[in-house]
């Protein structure tokens, strides 16, 4: 009765468009209320949590995602990927797909990803005549990928949340990523295969297309080092995931402002401004929810939920089928990162019970979270992709379905019940550090 009663008032707040941290507040004050707990020793709790050095890449790797967007970083990857793939049918969504992969192995956001391709290939698909509704559609659905391709601000929180090793939750969604990303690309492909009206690319040949190659490749090549430098630092142990978020800023920042010339020190300090405002309400949420799950916790609500799913079926797929439910539920009524710190704290004591890998589930988390992103009532990467192309949302809502069942359920599916595609490279690579 508690946890039904708790998501009603988070639910009335929320809709009522109360801001998300004072919602999660009001659900505080009624659990404190009922459970009768010490406010103190909840601030307390919280407090101690949050003080971590893991949680320091949060707020560092969004301040290097907004470095990079409003630095236009993202134009040079573009034209870099469209010189493989720009000429081939539906190759500029191809390449919005694609690049919003690239972009996501750098900045970790999601948000970040979409507005800063969005905005670099709208104006280019428009030139080119292609169906801007589709287009919008496959920036949409690409740029969650920037919440699975490492590094992810999303598993970095997981595990934190989980107190397990970042670098193995890192690795788990490597190849999910991957996957959804070859998908999205046929599908998108596909959608626009009979397109008559869409102008390509001119056909290069010889060493017209070799210099060619050679100029984009040279503008490309600060950006492309940067995942190089991100990646390489923290699969190598040279760098914890916190150590190369502050690499990231320190590297995007010249790179910005003196090779791409797109940034200046008035607009470096609104980006830092901006970034920073954005990191101080994910890392308040952070400490909120911290009190939340803790109330939570109190009240056996976990445990709950454990004997209620177990009342249904003490089948561990068909159990995972019901948690796959639960969080593309939670994902399309909330932020990523509300939704996370809201389930992690409900979901993971009955994954354990399940014997259930933490990073098979932080992966399945992940594409259900992503799901969630591009989904009605809340959809927040729907409605800004419509905004960048200046299209209806309801318009995109149709080629959006199609990447959701051919995409995305898909992969949600091998995810869930083919555990080798999260572990696989968390094996290959920290296999005996975890014991799997």
């Amino acid at each position: 009765m508690n946890l039904l009663i708790t998501f009603i008032i988070l639910l009335i707040l929320l809709l009522s468009g109360v801001p998300v941290p004072f919602s999660f507040g009001g659900a505080i004050i009624y659990l404190v209320a009922v459970l009768g707990a010490d406010p103190f020793a909840l601030f307390s709790t919280s407090y101690t949590q949050v003080s971590t050095v893991t949680l320091i890449a949060i707020p560092m790797f969004i301040m290097a995602g907004g470095i990079m967007e409003k630095g236009k970083i993202g134009g040079a990857l573009v034209n870099w990927i469209s010189i493989f793939i720009g000429r081939l049918k539906g190759g500029l969504a191809v390449v919005t797909v694609v690049t919003s992969a690239v972009f996501g192995a750098i900045c970790g956001s999601g948000a970040a990803t979409l507005s800063c391709i969005g905005s670099i290939v709208a104006p280019q698909m428009k030139e080119r005549k292609y169906p801007i509704h589709i287009a919008a559609a496959a920036a949409c659905c690409a740029a969650p990928l920037g919440l699975l391709i490492p590094p992810s601000t999303m598993q970095i929180m997981l595990a934190w949340m989980m107190n397990v090793s970042v670098l193995a939750c890192f690795l788990s969604t490597v190849i999910p990523g991957i996957i959804l990303t070859i998908l999205l690309s046929v599908v998108s492909a596909f959608l626009l295969r009979n397109d008559k009206n869409i102008i390509y690319e001119e056909k290069r040949t010889g060493m017209v297309w070799v210099n060619e190659f050679r100029h984009r490749t040279v503008s490309a090549v600060p950006a492309l080092i940067m995942p190089i430098i991100i990646l390489g630092g923290i699969y190598s142990g040279v760098m914890t995931a916190s150590e190369s978020a502050a690499v990231a800023v320190a590297y995007s920042i010249p790179v910005a402002m003196f090779v791409y010339r797109k940034l200046n020190l008035k607009g470096l300090a609104a980006c830092v401004r901006d970034t920073s405002c954005t990191a101080g309400v994910c890392m308040c949420m952070v400490a909120i929810v911290c009190m939340l799950s803790r109330l939570l916790t109190q009240a056996g609500i976990p445990q709950t939920v454990m004997e209620a799913l177990l009342k249904v079926s003490d089948n561990k797929y068909v159990i995972l089928l019901m948690i796959n439910v639960f969080l593309v539920i939670l994902g399309m009524i909330m932020d990523d990162t509300s939704a996370i710190l809201l389930s992690v704290p409900i979901l993971y004591p009955l994954i354990k019970e399940l014997g259930i890998s933490p990073y098979q589930f932080s992966a399945l988390v992940g594409v259900n979270i992503g799901m969630g992103n591009i989904t009605p009532p809340s959809a927040p990467f729907l409605y800004l992709s419509a905004r960048i192309f200046k299209t209806d949302a309801s318009k995109v809502m149709k080629p959006v379905l199609y990447m959701l069942l051919f995409g995305y359920l898909p992969v949600l599916i091998l995810v869930t019940y083919v555990p080798a595609v999260s572990l696989w490279l968390p094996k290959l690579i920290m296999g005996a550090k975890l014991g799997l």
